[in-house]
C-alpha cells in the first residue's frame, strides 16, 4: 500500500485524483503500477487498470489469477469488472467510496456469485491514509475555486 500512496501522491501533484494501484506477483514483487490519468484527458486512465496492463505486460497473460491489486480507493464499476476479468486473485483496497464504489459499497461485483471469478477481498486498508489524501487534494481544489471567484 505504501508504494500506491506514494503514486496517489504523483497523481496528485500532476492534478489527478490521487488514487494509487499497484499488482503483485505471488512473490510480492510489483509487476504493474499505475496511477490516474484521467484529468489529462484519458477517461479509461484509472490507476487500476493501468497497473493491470502493466501487470498482463510483464506477465505475457490476460489472466493475473496469481496476483493481489492493492489500491488506495475502492474501486468502481467498470475498474471492478477489469479486476473480474483480469482473474485478479486478491484485492486490497484503503478508502471506501460511497459514490462509485463497486466492491462493497454501492455493489460488489468482484464477489458475485454469478460471475465466472471471484476475487478475495481485503477492504478498508491504510484507510486513513488514502481518505485523507483525498479530502486534503478536494479541499484544495475548493480553495483554488474560491480564490479565482474573488
Amino acid at each position: 500500500m505504501a508504494e500506491a500512496l506514494d503514486l496517489a501522491r504523483e497523481a496528485a501533484r500532476q492534478g489527478e485524483i490521487p488514487i494509487g494501484a499497484v499488482v503483485a506477483d505471488s512473490s510480492g514483487n510489483v509487476i504493474g503500477r499505475g496511477r490516474n490519468r484521467r484529468e489529462s484527458g484519458d477517461p479509461l486512465g484509472h490507476a487500476e487498470l493501468l497497473a493491470i496492463r502493466e501487470a498482463a505486460s510483464a506477465q505475457g497473460q490476460w489472466r493475473l489469477t496469481d496476483t493481489t491489486l492493492v489500491v488506495t480507493l475502492e474501486p468502481c464499476a467498470m475498474c471492478a469488472g477489469a479486476i473480474v476479468n483480469a482473474r485478479i486473485g486478491r484485492l486490497i483496497f484503503g478508502a471506501f467510496d460511497p459514490k462509485a464504489g463497486f466492491c462493497g459499497s454501492l455493489g460488489n461485483l468482484v464477489q458475485d456469485p454469478r460471475l465466472n471469478h471471484r476475487v478475495r477481498l481485503t477492504s478498508g486498508f491504510e484507510a486513513e491514509k488514502s481518505a485523507e489524501l483525498l479530502s486534503e487534494f478536494f479541499q484544495s481544489l475548493r480553495s483554488r475555486k474560491l480564490d479565482t471567484e474573488s
